[in-house]
């Protein structure tokens, strides 16, 4: 049963009615460019078939209720409680601070909002670096800009998204997972400039599937080691003069590499070469060069594991394992690291045989259990049915 009719059906159920609408917002997964973000630089993320569905219909008062399939229960806030409400420097917990925290940056934004019942279901595995959390934000901007009669901006919707995971859910993102999940196409993935908010679609190369193999790990100590890493680019861009790395070049990095310590320098060098990749892969992808993109995804794991020091034993193996299989044309870690998923670019032809290897190699050498995803690129927040 699809999650689609899934929703719909546990919507009679839970609010003896038919929804009004049904809202779907993707997770992501990225291609490449990791940890560029908070440099201001580029991403190349990619809307997958892995989503949040909400199935609603307006309400009469200023409330939102809602029952999460997911984790069977049923549950809501009054619209006035949030608007004069915020837990800035707490960290939130529970599915439903992210709707909380969605209708918070609304009305913090002058939106004026209605209320809603709804039930939300969602397949974006938790926790695995494939951003179930912005996909969960931008469900819930959509459905509030359904039932609200809001203009739809997907770069000004992520950036609220943004704000709540930021400001209320207490998680310092930057803004790739809201936007791709707000303005992804079928068929391509995104080139966002993390510092203008610019973004450019780039199609997929033809004849290539976007295989996500999901570890079966989960991230660990990744707030520590994330805000430690930040602090290390920061510490870079401070020493050559600059506001974020994004602005030194490979050519300024080399001649002046020696006057900082190993670690912020194997810090900056990731950086600084992975911006580069990934505007390199989007030109690839352009060019139909399904092979240099494979290739520059090579490197990027390769700098990920030992320059900028994020993925895991888990991960190598499972990027190791993908690159051994009959179809790969490259793999790397993707997410923030320490566990989560690798992504891997794959013949269309082989995908199947690819999945059923990889997964065979994976368990035999970790004994954990892993999920493959073949993905196809997707659209971002939309209503799927108004009724």
């Amino acid at each position: 049963m699809s999650l689609r009719v899934q929703v719909e059906e546990a919507f009679r159920a839970e609010f003896g009615a038919e929804p009004e609408a049904v809202i779907r917002a993707p997770g992501r997964v990225n291609l490449i460019g990791e940890h560029t973000d908070y440099n201001d630089g580029f991403v190349l993320p990619m809307a997958i078939d892995q989503a949040v569905w909400i199935a609603l219909r307006r309400a009469p008062g200023a409330a939102v209720e809602a029952y999460s399939v997911d984790f069977g229960e049923r549950r809501g806030f009054e619209l006035a409680d949030v608007a004069s409400r915020r837990e800035q420097g707490q960290v939130a917990e529970g599915w439903l601070e992210y709707l909380k925290g969605m209708a918070w940056a609304l009305a913090d934004a002058g939106h004026r909002l209605r209320g809603w019942q709804g039930v939300v279901a969602g397949d974006v595995p938790i926790g695995a670096g494939l951003s179930s959390s912005a996909a969960l934000e931008l469900a819930t901007a959509r459905a509030f800009a359904t039932v609200s009669d809001l203009p739809w901006d997907p770069a000004a919707m992520a950036l609220l998204g943004q704000k709540a995971e930021n400001q209320w859910v207490g998680v310092n993102c930057g803004i790739m997972d809201q936007m791709i999940s707000a303005a992804g196409r079928q068929g391509h993935a995104l080139l966002l400039d993390c510092r203008s908010l610019d973004s450019e679609l780039v199609p997929l190369p033809p004849g290539v599937a976007v295989v996500v193999l999901d570890t079966g790990t989960r991230r660990g100590l990744v707030d520590s080691a994330y805000n430690e890493r930040r602090s290390q680019c920061e510490s870079a861009a401070a020493h050559f003069g600059v506001n974020a790395l994004r602005d030194v070049s490979a050519a300024q990095f080399e001649k002046r590499a020696g006057e900082l310590d190993e670690v912020t320098r194997k810090r900056a060098r990731h950086v600084i070469a992975e911006i580069e990749r990934t505007v390199e892969a989007a030109a690839a992808m352009k060019s139909s060069d399904a092979a240099h993109l494979g290739a520059l995804m090579d490197a990027s794991h390769e700098s990920l594991r030992s320059d900028f020091e994020v993925s895991s034993e888990a991960l190598d193996v499972m990027v190791d394992c993908a690159r051994a299989a009959t179809g790969c044309l490259g793999a790397r870690m993707t997410g923030a690291g320490f566990g989560g998923c690798a992504v891997a670019l794959v013949g269309e032809a082989e995908t199947d045989g690819f999945a059923e290897v990889v997964a065979g190699s994976y368990r035999e050498r970790t004994g954990n259990e892993p999920s493959v995803y073949v993905c196809s690129a997707t659209d971002g927040a939309a209503v799927m049915v108004e009724k």
